[in-house]
Protein backbone atom coordinates (compact mmCIF):
# COMPACT_ATOMS: atom_id res chain seq x y z
CA UNK A 1 0.00 0.00 0.00
CA UNK A 2 1.63 2.84 -1.36
CA UNK A 3 0.56 6.38 0.38
CA UNK A 4 0.57 9.16 -2.72
CA UNK A 5 0.38 13.13 -1.13
CA UNK A 6 -2.71 14.66 -3.11
CA UNK A 7 -3.47 18.29 -3.96
CA UNK A 8 -4.20 20.55 -0.77
CA UNK A 9 -7.10 21.80 -2.72
CA UNK A 10 -10.33 19.99 -3.62
CA UNK A 11 -11.22 19.81 -7.13
CA UNK A 12 -12.60 22.92 -8.03
CA UNK A 13 -11.54 25.16 -5.42
CA UNK A 14 -10.15 28.98 -6.09
CA UNK A 15 -6.89 29.54 -5.68
CA UNK A 16 -5.62 31.39 -2.08
CA UNK A 17 -7.13 35.01 -1.39
CA UNK A 18 -9.67 34.27 -4.52
CA UNK A 19 -13.24 33.75 -3.90
CA UNK A 20 -16.42 32.83 -6.36
CA UNK A 21 -18.52 36.22 -7.87
CA UNK A 22 -15.30 38.73 -7.22
CA UNK A 23 -16.62 41.95 -8.52
CA UNK A 24 -20.24 41.21 -8.09
CA UNK A 25 -22.54 43.70 -7.22
CA UNK A 26 -23.20 44.41 -3.83
CA UNK A 27 -26.70 46.22 -4.79
CA UNK A 28 -27.90 43.51 -7.20
CA UNK A 29 -31.20 41.70 -5.76
CA UNK A 30 -30.74 37.91 -6.85
CA UNK A 31 -27.76 35.52 -5.42
CA UNK A 32 -26.46 33.05 -8.99
CA UNK A 33 -28.23 29.94 -7.79
CA UNK A 34 -25.40 27.88 -7.56
CA UNK A 35 -25.12 24.75 -5.39
CA UNK A 36 -22.21 25.39 -3.05
CA UNK A 37 -19.24 22.89 -2.75
CA UNK A 38 -19.03 20.42 -0.29
CA UNK A 39 -15.99 21.26 2.41
CA UNK A 40 -15.47 17.70 2.84
CA UNK A 41 -15.10 16.95 -1.01
CA UNK A 42 -11.69 15.80 -1.95
CA UNK A 43 -10.12 16.32 1.11
CA UNK A 44 -7.85 13.67 3.03
CA UNK A 45 -9.36 12.35 6.09
CA UNK A 46 -7.17 9.94 8.20
CA UNK A 47 -9.93 8.24 10.66
CA UNK A 48 -7.69 6.72 13.83
CA UNK A 49 -9.54 4.29 16.15
CA UNK A 50 -8.45 3.13 19.65
CA UNK A 51 -10.26 0.78 22.10
CA UNK A 52 -13.37 1.96 22.89
CA UNK A 53 -16.91 0.40 22.35
CA UNK A 54 -17.94 3.60 20.89
CA UNK A 55 -15.60 2.59 17.64
CA UNK A 56 -18.63 0.31 16.35
CA UNK A 57 -20.20 3.69 15.68
CA UNK A 58 -17.09 4.48 13.12
CA UNK A 59 -18.48 2.49 9.95
CA UNK A 60 -21.55 4.50 10.15
CA UNK A 61 -18.91 7.94 10.04
CA UNK A 62 -16.88 6.78 7.18
CA UNK A 63 -19.16 6.03 4.87
CA UNK A 64 -20.94 9.37 5.58
CA UNK A 65 -17.31 10.72 5.11
CA UNK A 66 -17.16 8.64 1.83
CA UNK A 67 -20.58 9.23 0.25
CA UNK A 68 -19.27 13.08 0.68
CA UNK A 69 -16.81 12.82 -1.40
CA UNK A 70 -13.91 12.66 1.30
CA UNK A 71 -11.00 10.21 0.70
CA UNK A 72 -11.06 8.45 3.99
CA UNK A 73 -7.67 5.68 5.24
CA UNK A 74 -8.22 4.22 8.95
CA UNK A 75 -5.96 3.06 11.51
CA UNK A 76 -6.68 1.01 14.58
CA UNK A 77 -5.38 0.23 17.80
CA UNK A 78 -5.08 -3.42 18.62
CA UNK A 79 -7.95 -3.32 20.87
CA UNK A 80 -10.01 -1.01 18.12
CA UNK A 81 -9.82 -4.53 15.88
CA UNK A 82 -11.06 -6.23 18.25
CA UNK A 83 -14.05 -4.20 18.06
CA UNK A 84 -14.82 -3.48 14.61
CA UNK A 85 -14.06 -5.56 11.67
CA UNK A 86 -10.83 -4.07 9.58
CA UNK A 87 -12.24 -5.96 7.06
CA UNK A 88 -15.73 -3.13 7.19
CA UNK A 89 -13.78 -0.42 7.16
CA UNK A 90 -11.62 -1.47 4.37
CA UNK A 91 -14.56 -1.76 2.11
CA UNK A 92 -16.53 1.29 3.57
CA UNK A 93 -13.38 3.71 3.45
CA UNK A 94 -12.37 1.79 0.13
CA UNK A 95 -9.13 1.93 1.23
CA UNK A 96 -7.29 -0.58 3.32
CA UNK A 97 -7.26 -0.63 7.00
CA UNK A 98 -3.69 -0.22 8.99
CA UNK A 99 -2.59 -2.28 11.95
CA UNK A 100 -0.02 -2.61 13.91
CA UNK A 101 1.40 -5.34 12.06
CA UNK A 102 1.15 -2.84 8.65
CA UNK A 103 3.75 -0.28 10.38
CA UNK A 104 7.24 -1.76 9.95
CA UNK A 105 6.97 -3.86 6.15
CA UNK A 106 8.86 -4.37 3.65
CA UNK A 107 6.24 -3.85 0.98
CA UNK A 108 6.54 -0.46 2.49
CA UNK A 109 8.49 2.28 1.03
CA UNK A 110 8.13 4.78 3.76
CA UNK A 111 7.44 3.82 7.51
CA UNK A 112 4.10 3.97 7.74
CA UNK A 113 2.95 6.42 10.37
CA UNK A 114 5.19 9.04 8.38
CA UNK A 115 3.50 8.43 4.89
CA UNK A 116 0.36 8.66 6.46
CA UNK A 117 0.44 11.63 8.74
CA UNK A 118 1.91 13.05 5.43
CA UNK A 119 -0.99 12.41 3.57
CA UNK A 120 -3.74 13.73 5.67
CA UNK A 121 -4.99 17.00 5.40
CA UNK A 122 -6.61 16.79 8.98
CA UNK A 123 -7.23 13.78 11.28
CA UNK A 124 -9.77 12.01 13.19
CA UNK A 125 -9.10 10.07 16.48
CA UNK A 126 -12.43 8.76 18.04
CA UNK A 127 -13.13 7.53 19.92
CA UNK A 128 -10.25 8.64 22.33
CA UNK A 129 -9.93 6.12 25.06
CA UNK A 130 -7.92 6.93 28.06
CA UNK A 131 -5.20 4.96 27.05
CA UNK A 132 -4.68 6.71 23.67
CA UNK A 133 -4.99 9.91 25.28
CA UNK A 134 -2.27 9.13 27.96
CA UNK A 135 -0.08 8.12 24.99
CA UNK A 136 -0.47 10.84 23.18
CA UNK A 137 -0.20 13.57 25.66
CA UNK A 138 3.56 11.67 26.95
CA UNK A 139 5.11 11.79 23.37
CA UNK A 140 4.95 7.78 22.96
CA UNK A 141 4.70 5.92 19.90
CA UNK A 142 4.51 2.70 20.42
CA UNK A 143 1.94 1.31 17.89
CA UNK A 144 1.03 2.53 14.59
CA UNK A 145 -1.69 5.24 16.10
CA UNK A 146 0.32 6.55 18.62
CA UNK A 147 3.11 7.06 16.04
CA UNK A 148 0.92 8.77 13.59
CA UNK A 149 -0.21 11.16 16.26
CA UNK A 150 3.51 12.43 17.24
CA UNK A 151 4.42 12.75 13.61
CA UNK A 152 1.35 14.81 12.43
CA UNK A 153 1.27 18.36 11.42
CA UNK A 154 -2.44 18.47 10.51
CA UNK A 155 -5.12 18.93 12.84
CA UNK A 156 -6.92 16.55 14.67
CA UNK A 157 -10.38 16.29 15.64
CA UNK A 158 -10.87 14.32 19.06
CA UNK A 159 -14.09 12.35 20.36
CA UNK A 160 -12.89 10.75 23.88
CA UNK A 161 -15.05 8.02 24.78
CA UNK A 162 -14.70 6.24 28.20
CA UNK A 163 -16.42 5.55 31.48
CA UNK A 164 -17.75 8.22 33.70
CA UNK A 165 -15.01 7.81 36.60
CA UNK A 166 -12.52 7.08 34.03
CA UNK A 167 -13.28 10.59 32.68
CA UNK A 168 -13.53 12.35 36.05
CA UNK A 169 -10.51 10.67 37.40
CA UNK A 170 -7.71 12.60 38.25
CA UNK A 171 -4.88 11.73 35.66
CA UNK A 172 -7.47 11.75 33.11
CA UNK A 173 -8.45 15.34 34.07
CA UNK A 174 -4.64 16.27 34.06
CA UNK A 175 -4.23 14.50 31.00
CA UNK A 176 -7.38 16.54 29.31
CA UNK A 177 -5.52 19.78 30.14
CA UNK A 178 -2.17 18.63 28.27
CA UNK A 179 -4.47 17.48 25.68
CA UNK A 180 -6.37 21.06 25.12
CA UNK A 181 -2.99 23.01 25.48
CA UNK A 182 -2.03 21.42 22.45
CA UNK A 183 -1.95 23.44 19.31
CA UNK A 184 -3.97 21.92 16.35
CA UNK A 185 -6.34 19.91 18.45
CA UNK A 186 -9.54 20.50 18.40
CA UNK A 187 -11.72 18.13 20.99
CA UNK A 188 -15.58 17.23 21.04
CA UNK A 189 -16.33 16.58 24.72
CA UNK A 190 -17.94 13.44 25.68
CA UNK A 191 -21.82 13.81 25.73
CA UNK A 192 -23.84 12.69 28.90
CA UNK A 193 -26.15 9.10 28.40
CA UNK A 194 -26.78 5.56 28.96
CA UNK A 195 -22.99 4.01 29.15
CA UNK A 196 -22.63 0.67 27.69
CA UNK A 197 -21.52 -0.43 31.50
CA UNK A 198 -24.80 0.90 32.30
CA UNK A 199 -23.79 4.01 34.01
CA UNK A 200 -25.38 7.10 32.92
CA UNK A 201 -22.90 10.13 33.05
CA UNK A 202 -20.72 11.94 30.84
CA UNK A 203 -18.68 9.71 28.41
CA UNK A 204 -20.50 9.16 25.33
CA UNK A 205 -18.46 9.74 22.61
CA UNK A 206 -20.18 12.74 20.46
CA UNK A 207 -22.98 11.46 18.05
CA UNK A 208 -21.46 11.02 14.18
CA UNK A 209 -23.14 13.81 13.06
CA UNK A 210 -21.57 16.46 15.24
CA UNK A 211 -18.06 14.92 14.58
CA UNK A 212 -18.74 15.38 10.90
CA UNK A 213 -19.68 19.05 11.66
CA UNK A 214 -16.16 19.08 13.45
CA UNK A 215 -14.32 18.62 10.71
CA UNK A 216 -15.88 20.59 8.23
CA UNK A 217 -15.12 23.60 11.04
CA UNK A 218 -10.82 22.48 10.94
CA UNK A 219 -11.07 22.33 7.17
CA UNK A 220 -13.29 25.88 6.90
CA UNK A 221 -11.34 28.06 9.94
CA UNK A 222 -8.85 25.86 11.55
CA UNK A 223 -8.23 24.78 15.42
CA UNK A 224 -8.94 27.86 16.80
CA UNK A 225 -10.68 28.81 19.74
CA UNK A 226 -11.25 32.10 19.26
CA UNK A 227 -14.37 32.23 21.52
CA UNK A 228 -13.28 30.83 24.69
CA UNK A 229 -14.75 32.40 27.38
CA UNK A 230 -17.05 34.05 25.84
CA UNK A 231 -20.91 33.19 25.89
CA UNK A 232 -23.25 33.58 22.93
CA UNK A 233 -27.03 33.51 23.10
CA UNK A 234 -28.75 32.33 20.02
CA UNK A 235 -32.21 31.96 19.06
CA UNK A 236 -33.35 29.91 16.43
CA UNK A 237 -36.37 28.30 15.07
CA UNK A 238 -40.03 29.19 14.24
CA UNK A 239 -42.75 30.15 16.82
CA UNK A 240 -46.25 29.25 16.88
CA UNK A 241 -49.14 31.70 17.14
CA UNK A 242 -52.55 29.85 17.99
CA UNK A 243 -55.80 30.42 16.35
CA UNK A 244 -57.45 27.95 18.49
CA UNK A 245 -56.17 24.18 19.91
CA UNK A 246 -55.78 23.11 16.30
CA UNK A 247 -54.31 25.78 14.40
CA UNK A 248 -51.88 28.21 14.56
CA UNK A 249 -49.40 31.22 12.92
CA UNK A 250 -46.03 29.82 11.87
CA UNK A 251 -43.71 29.76 9.00
CA UNK A 252 -41.56 27.01 7.31
CA UNK A 253 -37.83 28.15 9.04
CA UNK A 254 -36.29 24.66 10.38
CA UNK A 255 -34.21 26.73 12.29
CA UNK A 256 -30.54 25.18 10.94
CA UNK A 257 -29.37 28.23 10.80
CA UNK A 258 -29.47 29.22 14.48
CA UNK A 259 -28.50 25.87 15.35
CA UNK A 260 -24.97 26.05 12.86
CA UNK A 261 -24.37 29.11 14.35
CA UNK A 262 -24.88 27.74 17.76
CA UNK A 263 -22.71 24.57 16.81
CA UNK A 264 -20.05 27.04 15.25
CA UNK A 265 -19.58 28.88 18.48
CA UNK A 266 -19.25 25.94 20.62
CA UNK A 267 -16.56 24.55 18.52
CA UNK A 268 -14.78 27.50 18.89
CA UNK A 269 -14.61 27.49 22.73
CA UNK A 270 -18.14 29.69 23.45
CA UNK A 271 -20.74 28.17 25.65
CA UNK A 272 -24.13 27.95 23.74
CA UNK A 273 -27.81 29.14 25.12
CA UNK A 274 -30.40 28.42 22.49
CA UNK A 275 -33.38 29.54 22.63
CA UNK A 276 -35.62 27.54 20.31
CA UNK A 277 -39.23 27.03 18.86
CA UNK A 278 -40.22 23.79 17.30
CA UNK A 279 -37.01 22.39 15.41
CA UNK A 280 -36.48 20.50 12.15
CA UNK A 281 -32.70 19.31 12.40
CA UNK A 282 -31.35 15.93 13.96
CA UNK A 283 -31.38 15.82 17.69
CA UNK A 284 -27.85 14.52 17.55
CA UNK A 285 -27.14 18.74 16.07
CA UNK A 286 -28.27 19.49 19.87
CA UNK A 287 -25.59 18.14 21.64
CA UNK A 288 -23.25 20.03 23.97
CA UNK A 289 -25.82 23.13 23.57
CA UNK A 290 -27.64 24.76 27.05
CA UNK A 291 -31.23 24.21 25.30
CA UNK A 292 -34.19 26.55 26.25
CA UNK A 293 -37.36 24.97 23.74
CA UNK A 294 -40.29 27.78 23.55
CA UNK A 295 -43.23 27.47 21.31
CA UNK A 296 -44.81 31.19 21.06
CA UNK A 297 -43.01 34.58 21.08
CA UNK A 298 -44.37 35.22 24.64
CA UNK A 299 -42.69 32.54 25.84
CA UNK A 300 -39.54 33.11 23.87
CA UNK A 301 -39.49 37.01 24.92
CA UNK A 302 -38.65 36.76 29.10
CA UNK A 303 -36.46 33.82 28.44
CA UNK A 304 -33.83 36.14 25.74
CA UNK A 305 -34.23 38.60 28.67
CA UNK A 306 -33.35 36.52 31.62
CA UNK A 307 -30.35 34.80 28.93
CA UNK A 308 -29.36 38.43 27.93
CA UNK A 309 -27.61 39.90 31.16
CA UNK A 310 -24.98 36.58 30.80
CA UNK A 311 -24.45 36.61 27.22
CA UNK A 312 -21.47 38.88 25.43
CA UNK A 313 -22.52 38.10 21.87
CA UNK A 314 -26.67 37.72 20.76
CA UNK A 315 -27.64 36.08 17.17
CA UNK A 316 -31.21 36.30 17.01
CA UNK A 317 -31.53 34.11 14.16
CA UNK A 318 -35.36 32.57 15.32
CA UNK A 319 -38.07 33.46 12.47
CA UNK A 320 -40.89 35.50 14.69
CA UNK A 321 -44.48 35.42 13.65
CA UNK A 322 -45.51 39.35 12.90
CA UNK A 323 -48.97 38.58 14.47
CA UNK A 324 -50.96 36.48 17.40
CA UNK A 325 -54.07 36.47 18.45
CA UNK A 326 -55.39 38.58 21.13
CA UNK A 327 -56.87 36.33 23.01
CA UNK A 328 -56.46 32.40 21.91
CA UNK A 329 -59.73 30.68 21.36
CA UNK A 330 -60.42 27.86 23.77
CA UNK A 331 -62.00 25.66 21.51
CA UNK A 332 -61.49 24.62 18.28
CA UNK A 333 -63.49 27.32 15.76
CA UNK A 334 -66.04 25.46 12.93
CA UNK A 335 -64.62 25.32 9.26
CA UNK A 336 -68.00 27.18 8.67
CA UNK A 337 -66.89 29.67 10.86
CA UNK A 338 -63.19 30.20 10.13
CA UNK A 339 -63.02 33.15 7.55
CA UNK A 340 -65.06 35.01 10.07
CA UNK A 341 -62.64 34.56 12.61
CA UNK A 342 -59.66 34.96 10.75
CA UNK A 343 -61.01 38.49 10.09
CA UNK A 344 -60.04 40.10 13.16
CA UNK A 345 -58.57 39.92 16.95
CA UNK A 346 -54.82 40.18 15.46
CA UNK A 347 -52.42 42.12 16.93
CA UNK A 348 -48.53 42.75 16.15
CA UNK A 349 -45.83 40.38 18.00
CA UNK A 350 -43.18 42.66 19.88
CA UNK A 351 -40.02 43.20 18.47
CA UNK A 352 -38.05 40.88 20.33
CA UNK A 353 -34.85 41.99 18.37
CA UNK A 354 -35.45 45.39 18.94
CA UNK A 355 -35.96 44.87 22.73
CA UNK A 356 -32.61 43.54 23.29
CA UNK A 357 -31.33 46.08 21.42
CA UNK A 358 -32.90 48.61 23.95
CA UNK A 359 -32.14 46.34 26.87
CA UNK A 360 -28.82 45.28 25.90
CA UNK A 361 -25.55 45.78 28.51
CA UNK A 362 -22.40 48.01 27.31
CA UNK A 363 -20.48 45.89 25.33
CA UNK A 364 -23.10 43.47 24.35
CA UNK A 365 -22.84 42.76 20.55
CA UNK A 366 -26.40 41.76 18.77
CA UNK A 367 -26.48 40.24 15.62
CA UNK A 368 -29.93 40.11 13.20
CA UNK A 369 -31.77 39.14 11.16
CA UNK A 370 -33.27 39.52 7.85
CA UNK A 371 -35.86 36.74 5.61
CA UNK A 372 -36.77 38.74 2.40
CA UNK A 373 -38.33 37.88 -0.89
CA UNK A 374 -37.87 40.54 -4.11
CA UNK A 375 -35.24 43.37 -3.52
CA UNK A 376 -32.81 42.29 -0.44
CA UNK A 377 -30.47 44.91 0.32
CA UNK A 378 -32.71 48.03 0.31
CA UNK A 379 -35.21 46.41 2.79
CA UNK A 380 -32.32 45.08 4.54
CA UNK A 381 -30.94 48.53 4.99
CA UNK A 382 -33.83 49.77 6.37
CA UNK A 383 -34.49 47.59 9.05
CA UNK A 384 -30.33 47.64 9.93
CA UNK A 385 -31.21 51.53 10.34
CA UNK A 386 -34.11 50.73 12.55
CA UNK A 387 -33.71 48.64 14.71
CA UNK A 388 -30.55 49.50 15.84
CA UNK A 389 -28.36 45.79 16.00
CA UNK A 390 -24.85 45.87 15.25
CA UNK A 391 -25.01 43.25 11.99
CA UNK A 392 -27.55 42.33 10.62
CA UNK A 393 -27.45 39.33 7.73
CA UNK A 394 -30.27 39.21 5.25
CA UNK A 395 -30.79 36.39 3.13
CA UNK A 396 -33.57 35.89 0.24
CA UNK A 397 -36.32 33.29 0.61
CA UNK A 398 -37.18 33.01 -2.68
CA UNK A 399 -33.86 31.74 -4.43
CA UNK A 400 -33.70 28.48 -4.90
CA UNK A 401 -31.56 26.14 -2.81
CA UNK A 402 -31.28 28.71 -0.22
CA UNK A 403 -33.19 30.00 3.16
CA UNK A 404 -35.70 28.23 4.90
CA UNK A 405 -35.61 23.84 4.75
CA UNK A 406 -32.14 24.10 3.07
CA UNK A 407 -28.87 23.24 3.60
CA UNK A 408 -27.23 26.03 2.42
CA UNK A 409 -27.69 30.07 2.81
CA UNK A 410 -26.64 33.39 0.85
CA UNK A 411 -27.13 37.17 1.44
CA UNK A 412 -25.83 39.80 2.76
CA UNK A 413 -24.47 41.05 5.81
CA UNK A 414 -24.75 44.74 7.01
CA UNK A 415 -22.41 46.58 9.81
CA UNK A 416 -20.97 49.69 11.16
CA UNK A 417 -19.43 52.17 8.67
CA UNK A 418 -21.52 51.23 6.08
CA UNK A 419 -20.27 47.28 5.03
CA UNK A 420 -21.89 45.42 3.18
CA UNK A 421 -20.57 42.20 2.31
CA UNK A 422 -21.89 39.69 0.21
CA UNK A 423 -21.91 36.30 1.49
CA UNK A 424 -21.93 33.64 -1.36
CA UNK A 425 -23.81 30.63 -1.22
CA UNK A 426 -22.17 28.41 0.85
CA UNK A 427 -22.93 25.87 3.72
CA UNK A 428 -24.76 26.98 6.57
CA UNK A 429 -22.08 25.93 8.64
CA UNK A 430 -19.54 28.15 6.95
CA UNK A 431 -22.57 30.98 6.44
CA UNK A 432 -22.00 30.77 10.48
CA UNK A 433 -18.56 30.50 10.64
CA UNK A 434 -18.18 34.19 8.43
CA UNK A 435 -21.18 35.59 10.84
CA UNK A 436 -18.94 34.77 14.07
CA UNK A 437 -15.66 36.22 12.24
CA UNK A 438 -17.68 39.45 11.96
CA UNK A 439 -18.93 39.57 15.46
CA UNK A 440 -15.19 38.48 16.75
CA UNK A 441 -14.03 41.59 14.48
CA UNK A 442 -16.07 43.50 16.09
CA UNK A 443 -15.21 42.41 19.42
CA UNK A 444 -11.55 42.70 19.12
CA UNK A 445 -12.40 46.17 17.25
CA UNK A 446 -13.83 47.37 20.67
CA UNK A 447 -11.54 46.27 22.83
CA UNK A 448 -8.52 48.07 20.69
CA UNK A 449 -10.42 51.24 20.48
CA UNK A 450 -9.28 50.99 16.57
CA UNK A 451 -12.13 51.47 13.61
CA UNK A 452 -10.96 48.22 11.67
CA UNK A 453 -13.78 46.74 9.39
CA UNK A 454 -15.44 43.99 11.31
CA UNK A 455 -14.58 41.34 8.04
CA UNK A 456 -10.47 42.08 8.45
CA UNK A 457 -8.62 38.93 9.04
CA UNK A 458 -11.23 36.38 8.71
CA UNK A 459 -9.77 34.31 6.27
CA UNK A 460 -11.45 33.32 2.80
CA UNK A 461 -15.07 31.06 2.50
CA UNK A 462 -16.33 32.02 -1.04
CA UNK A 463 -17.46 35.90 -0.21
CA UNK A 464 -17.52 38.73 -2.15
CA UNK A 465 -17.37 42.26 0.45
CA UNK A 466 -17.84 45.61 -0.94
CA UNK A 467 -17.78 49.14 1.11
Amino acid sequence: MRIEPGASEPPGAPAAGQGPGDGGEPGASALPAIAPADSLAGRRVLVLISGSIAAVKLPQLVSALVARGAEVRCALTPSAARLVSPVALACLSRQACCLDEDQWSHREPRPLHIALAEWAEVVLLAPLSATTLARWVHGLADGLVASILQACEAPVLAAPAMNTAMWDSAAVRRNRELLHAQERVLVVPPEPGLLACDRRGDGRMADPLRLLLGLESLLLRGWRRDWSGRRLLVSAGPTREFLDPARCLTNPSTGRMGVMLAQAALLRGARVDLVHGPLRVETALLGGLDLHPVLTAAEMEPRLRRLQEGADAIAMAAAVADHRRAVVAADKAPKDQLQQALASGWEPVPDLLADLVARRPPGQLILGFAAHSGEVLSQARAKFARKGCDLLFANPIDQPGTGFAAEANAGWLLGPGGLVERIEPASKLAVAHRLLDALAGLASQAASGSGSDPAAGSGDTGRVSSR
